[in-house]
């Protein structure tokens, strides 16, 4: 997520032998999606839920347990999943594994009845702290925090407990061909005002010369970030209404507008088809694609931060990702945070596994990271390091009613052309009523 205004199919097929078209509707965005309020929970129901779930026990026996995921794109998701739950012996682990859009829906209406999950991925979410939905895991993270990626750490850590364990960290980046900016002589931009430019050099009447998703929401948080700003101050207060934001909206507005970006392609900026199919010279997308990207195109292919924006800002990396929770109002509370402990912070191999057998994600212990050969050379290894000089994380106290108000504020600006000073005012107040709420 986002991240950003509705849940939408957003997720990487790399099957060979399955059509990129025909199923880039399938599955559910796994990484800058909206996530949704404990609202959703009129959504959808339970049996639905159960419907195409794709079940899959452990070899255990006793203890039930059932974790919940949304269906990752890659080809050999399910299988791996379902591969480490059999290898646990303590308890049998049935996973529910969710196709389609409605992975949001299905996780908060099921959290409201007795077929609750007792494990289950989502994004960290101070909603889910206050309200007692998820358990503290301090006591299994604290003996191995420190090989934690410590924004990690930071990003699910509420009043000094630590809620939900990592599990993958996806960061986004634009893509570019080489050959297409050697051809237009045009070098990789550093700043907005480069990558206007360039996209207007890359622009043909064939391609166009830049993709950042068909609803451009992708970029906000990036944007913020380029430009010196952030979601929230570190003491929980507005900080992205400032002149350098409200200037980049601007930017992105006369980018919109200028007939050099791709919009209404087939799939959204999760799925890497736009570059791959030759339809945009460059695009914003996750390192997740990468192993497609590299087998359509080979070594035509480079990556670079989203671009500085104004004279006191700074190039940016969004890092997404996912993470396992626990649900404290489960029935086997403490043997679901058994397993979570089994599975993703000691069985380091199927951590590794994972993150870098079905598409590339960095994992967010420091020893698996530093030991996964596959990130070690290459375009992987450039994407590494600049998740590790540019990156920025989620914060847990942005919520889903703030994600709202700044996605409409950017939509009217960017999309429908409304001022962006005050459409930013319009969201900060709204921001502002919400942290009310949250912290007084």
């Amino acid at each position: 997520m986002s991240r950003r205004a509705k849940a939408q199919s957003r997720s990487r097929i790399r099957d060979k032998d399955v059509s990129m078209s025909a199923l880039s509707n399938s599955n559910w965005d796994r990484r800058n999606v909206l996530r949704a309020a404990m609202g959703l929970a009129a959504a959808g129901g339970l049996a639905a839920c159960g419907s195409n779930n794709g079940r899959g026990g452990s070899g255990g026996s006793g203890t039930q347990l059932t974790q919940m995921f949304h269906a990752y794109g890659e080809a050999g998701t399910e299988q791996a999943i379902k591969r480490y739950a059999k290898a646990y012996k303590k308890a049998n682990v049935t996973t529910n594994w969710i196709t389609g859009n409605t992975f949001e829906a299905k996780l908060f209406s099921s959290l409201l009845t007795k077929q609750a999950p007792d494990v289950f991925e989502f994004h960290p979410q101070i909603q889910m702290v206050k309200s007692g939905q998820v358990a503290d895991l301090t006591d299994i993270i604290d003996p191995v925090k420190d090989d934690f990626n410590p924004a990690d750490i930071k990003s699910h850590t509420v009043d000094g407990k630590i809620y939900g364990v990592r599990m993958i960290d996806d960061p986004q980046f634009f893509f570019y061909r080489k050959s297409m900016l050697e051809k237009a002589k045009v070098d990789v931009p550093t700043t907005l005002d480069e990558l206007l430019e360039a996209a207007e050099k890359l622009t043909t009447n064939k391609v166009k010369g830049v993709f950042l998703g068909n609803d451009l929401t992708p970029a906000i948080n990036p944007l913020l970030w380029s430009a010196g700003a952030d979601t929230l101050t570190p003491d929980n207060k507005p900080a992205f209404h400032t002149d350098a934001v409200v200037a980049g909206i601007k930017q992105l507005r006369q980018l919109f507008t200028s007939g050099n970006l791709l919009l209404d392609a087939p799939a959204d900026y999760w799925d890497p088809s736009a570059i791959n199919q030759g339809l945009c010279a460059i695009q914003f997308c996750g390192m997740w694609a990468m192993p497609a990207m590299q087998k359509a195109l080979g070594d035509d292919l480079g990556v670079f931060p989203f671009p500085k924006v104004g004279d006191n800002g700074k190039q940016s990396v969004y890092n997404g990702g996912w993470s396992m929770f626990v649900n404290a109002k489960g029935k086997n509370v403490d043997a679901a945070k058994e397993y979570v402990k089994w599975l993703w912070i000691d069985q380091k191999e199927y951590q590794e596994d994972w993150a870098t057998s079905y598409g590339f994600h960095i994992p967010p212990r420091t020893s698996i990271a530093q030991s996964a050969t596959k990130l070690k050379s290459g375009l992987p290894a450039e994407g590494v390091k600049l998740f590790n000089e540019f990156g920025h994380f989620d914060n847990i106290g942005w919520t889903q009613s703030m994600i709202t108000a700044l996605t409409d504020a950017f939509t009217n600006s960017v999309r429908k052309n409304g001022d962006p000073n005050a459409a930013l005012a319009t969201a900060e107040k709204k921001v502002n009523a919400e942290l009310k709420k949250l912290f007084g």
